[in-house]
């Protein structure tokens, strides 16, 4: 029995290592322009297709309203310079925002909305099948965008919208419970169900059960405190001014929760 311990522990200690020396090759680009967003789309596009949640479409593309609403944050992640997966992120501070996830749920998110409950809506996470199976590690380091995100942004409650077969993960790593059964979601031809970390109670224990989710300061300022990428988006059609070296500034803060932005804080 010792042994079998023992054993797993040195297998958890050997993966995070190597989470560890993937983040050090990892960058986080914002979609900041028309030519980052498409790339982004297209590798949606293609995840989406490979695993049969949508039909084939001549475009190429997977793109729904929700890139263009005010709250959209767009990212890129990036291995040596390959784009290898990306996440779409809604942080939600009222009742008037918008995201997948809140059409989806309202029943259940609207009355935390008006209970003054600051929620993150992750969406989108998508993968290159070739670098998923490269790097068993990608799926953390995509993931730990959600993370500086709920600490910037003092959020109280992340939502994870997952297929059923999908939940298992969400639990193990974020400590979430469900609190939905799978419903039809926006433009994916299979149910999803919902589940939420809470984060005010529990980001503490999520953050030190893996440390590489630890971020500085000026990481996560950079990250999110040029505001959403949708509205940049628009106004921008040059090369993208941005790519965040994960873990850029001087030291991490673990967990640092105290930490919110004024602008969607003040909401409260």
């Amino acid at each position: 029995m010792l042994a079998d311990v023992q054993s797993q522990v040195k297998i958890e200690r050997s993966f995070a290592n190597s989470v560890e020396q993937l983040l050090s090759r990892v960058e986080y680009r914002r979609a900041e322009t028309a030519s980052d967003l498409d790339a982004i789309l297209r590798l949606r596009y293609d995840a989406y297709l490979k695993e049969g949640a949508i039909s084939p479409s001549e475009a190429g593309r997977l793109e729904d309203a929700f890139d263009d609403v005010e709250n959209a944050y767009n990212f890129g992640v990036f291995i040596d310079g390959e784009l290898a997966s990306a996440l779409r992120l809604h942080p939600l501070s009222d009742t008037q925002q918008r995201s997948p996830a809140l059409e989806t749920f309202g029943d259940v998110l609207l009355p935390e909305l008006r209970a003054c409950k600051l929620i993150l809506d992750p969406n989108r996470f998508v993968a290159s099948p070739r670098l998923s199976r490269l790097h068993p590690g990608l799926p953390y380091v995509t993931v730990r965008l959600t993370i500086l995100a709920c600490v910037h942004f003092g959020i109280d409650l992340m939502t994870m919208t997952v297929r059923l077969e999908h939940q298992a993960f969400y639990k193990r790593a974020f400590f979430a419970y469900p609190v939905c059964p799978p419903r039809p979601y926006p433009l994916l031809s299979k149910p999803i169900s919902l589940l939420f970390l809470d984060f005010a109670r529990d980001g503490e224990k999520v953050v030190q059960h893996r440390r590489y989710w630890g971020s500085s300061h000026s990481e996560r300022e950079a990250l999110f405190g040029r505001g959403p990428t949708s509205k940049r988006l628009q106004a921008s059609t040059g090369p993208s001014p941005l790519a965040i070296r994960a873990r850029d500034g001087v030291g991490l803060d673990l967990p640092t929760l105290e930490l919110a932005a004024p602008s969607i804080a003040a909401a409260r």
